[in-house]
């Protein structure tokens, strides 16, 4: 008896390298400016390590964060530290001097100058966001590999390797030839959803004298589609070394994971959940 088998289905092709990333470039921005029209929570864990990986200390906050004040860094509300809510006293002295700061900077913004000044600044940030992006194409040797499904989403899962005697434009670029990446990327809505970032050298910082990234060293980058709109951090992963006095050398690790994503107004209320 001939029996007949019909061929598996062919998996459809990847999509058209310089075709999908352009839609990539247009839709690449800090986690900062994502972020900056949200109120949302971070709990920010960071270990010290011994030479052997093991934790000798943790500590664990949980921040309220809100939106910067022009190109101020966000406001981080304490609202919990290892397990224990902040003190009623101590909220309140927060939130004395972040009026203040609110009320100083409704001041200076009343003045054209100083709103002239800001759009000025905002303006170059943009600019070197954009060059820095380039700087990803301009750096990496980028392949696309296969599609792979992550929280039901599809994505494209490809690697970034540097390129010999590539010629970064920007500060941003010349550290990225320090690292390789592997990242997954939304095929429909060209967004990175993951990606991980190795170190393939040694990096310092300060001369070596603050910081030092070791070859190896890994971090992991996390974003999520919230309220069905908007791709927004989830979660990052990192580590690192430090020396103290230029003599101690510290070991660190941390993870920083972001929820309740809520659009901010000046209408926004300030909850503080309770202590778990």
């Amino acid at each position: 008896m001939l029996l007949l088998v019909a061929p598996p289905a062919q998996e459809r092709p990847l999509p058209d390298f310089n075709t999908f990333a352009a839609e990539v470039k247009k839709h690449l921005a800090r986690d900062e400016e994502r972020q900056s029209g949200y109120v949302f929570n971070e709990r920010r864990v960071e270990q010290k390590l011994n030479a052997a990986g093991g934790v000798t200390s943790e500590s664990v906050k949980i921040y309220e964060v809100y939106p910067g004040l022009g190109d101020e860094d966000r406001y981080r509300r304490l609202i919990e530290e290892d397990g224990r809510a902040t003190p009623p006293d101590r909220l309140a002295k927060q939130d004395s001097e972040r009026r203040t700061k609110a009320e100083e900077y409704a001041r200076k913004q009343a003045v054209a100058s100083e709103r002239q000044k800001e759009a000025r600044e905002q303006d170059k940030a943009r600019r070197e966001v954009s060059a820095a992006v380039e700087d990803i194409f301009r750096i990496y040797d980028i392949r696309m590999l296969r599609r792979e499904p992550i929280d039901g989403i599809d994505t494209i899962f490809a690697t970034l390797t540097p390129k010999a005697g590539a010629r970064p434009q920007t500060d941003d670029g010349k550290i990225m030839r320090h690292f390789k990446a592997r990242a997954w990327i939304s095929e429909f809505d060209y967004e990175l959803v993951r990606v991980e970032i190795e170190a393939i050298d040694d990096l310092s910082f300060g001369l070596g004298l603050l910081a030092r990234v070791h070859k190896g060293t890994v971090a992991t980058f996390e974003r999520r589609k919230v309220n069905g709109e908007t791709w927004l951090p989830a979660e990052v992963t990192w580590t690192a070394s430090a020396r103290v006095l230029l003599l101690r050398r510290l070991r660190l690790r941390g993870v920083s994971e972001f929820s309740n994503y809520r659009r901010y107004s000046v209408d926004t209320k300030t909850t503080i959940s309770a202590p778990r």
